[in-house]
């Protein structure tokens, strides 16, 4: 049996630009962060020559093109896997809608352990890329590279999405200390909603060739650089403030993104407190995380103690095996 870990990942400024739409044109930019929040994918031989994939539900099929789920079949098609398995998923929080990258921390996971079990090891910017293609070009799917490369490499980094499909991936200079002090500044709330991404993407897509639209995307991409410059010189303050305009930004590009609720949510933290905040995803739905100085966090929970509080930190290692038994 094989066992592979994944994280997922926050977003704090950026998001959007790294869909192709943008960055053909322009340089693209996510500074986001994996969270100790997992994914986990086991792979185990199976007695006869089938596959059995059990998630939210089970499936059990004698040939790869029989498979539902479309991750699963396109990742064992490129990988020419053939069948003989039991692929198993279980992950730390709900896996999909909640703004935290599910999807693609699942097919970077996938592959980690379909590789591991096939004898085969492979750079993790090829498994990032690989990812990309199974969701973006095999699935068809409406997003954009950050999430395949934040599970893929873990930790806390500036992501630049280049016209001819390059990614580069520089990790923030950040002291442990300031790690820590960032730690214990973030609460996230589960705003009890989960939703696809894939339509409010699928508009965000549509519509970033619009100029006025292109010009909000541009600002968002430039504060991935503010907010690198602020956590690299600890300024907790500024970060706060880039996050509130990466979101009234990110608002503006289309109605679908937020709702009375999130609006409610977001406005009660803030008058408590918060030097800022967001939501992570897409839109519409998932977890609202904030930056707010320690003295702040229980007056913010006790506004916020309808939602479920779930507490987020920076983690380092990207998608891993965690075991490999014979």
């Amino acid at each position: 049996m094989i066992i592979s870990r994944t994280p997922f990942r926050m977003s704090y400024v950026g998001g959007g630009t790294d869909i192709s739409a943008f960055y053909k044109e322009e340089m693209g930019a996510v500074l986001s962060t994996s969270i100790d929040k997992y994914m986990y994918i086991s792979v185990h031989n199976k007695f006869d020559s089938g596959i059995r994939i059990a998630y939210s539900k089970t499936e059990e099929v004698s040939s790869v093109h029989e498979i539902d789920h479309p991750l699963v079949r396109e990742t064992l098609k490129l990988l020419n896997i053939h069948g003989g398995l039991e692929i198993t998923s279980t992950a730390d929080i709900p896996g999909k809608g909640t703004g935290l990258g599910s999807s693609s921390t699942y097919t970077v996971g996938l592959i980690t352990a379909l590789n591991a079990h096939s004898g085969v090891s492979i750079p993790t910017s090829n498994l990032a890329e690989m990812a990309c293609e199974i969701e973006i070009s095999k699935c068809q799917e409406p997003i954009g590279k950050q999430d395949q490369y934040a599970a893929a490499f873990g930790g806390l980094n500036l992501f630049e999405f280049a016209p001819d499909d390059q990614v580069h991936v520089s990790p923030i200079l950040c002291s442990n200390a300031f790690k820590n002090t960032m730690n214990e500044s973030t609460l996230a709330f589960y705003t009890g909603t989960d939703r696809s991404a894939s339509k409010i993407l699928a508009e965000q897509t549509r519509i970033s060739t619009n100029v006025d639209k292109r010009r909000i995307l541009r600002r968002m991409a430039a504060l991935a650089y503010e907010f690198k410059a602020a956590i690299e010189t600890n300024n907790l303050v500024e970060m706060g403030e880039l996050l509130k305009e990466n979101w009234h930004l990110k608002k503006s590009l289309t109605a679908n993104i937020s709702n009375s609720t999130i609006d409610d949510i977001y406005h009660t933290a803030i008058d408590a407190g918060a030097l800022g905040g967001k939501l992570l995803g897409a839109g519409a739905g998932g977890f609202m995380m904030f930056l707010a100085s320690k003295s702040r966090h229980q007056e913010i929970k006790k506004q916020l103690s309808n939602l479920k509080q779930v507490d987020f930190n920076i983690e380092s290692t990207g998608s891993k095996i965690i075991y490999y038994g014979q």
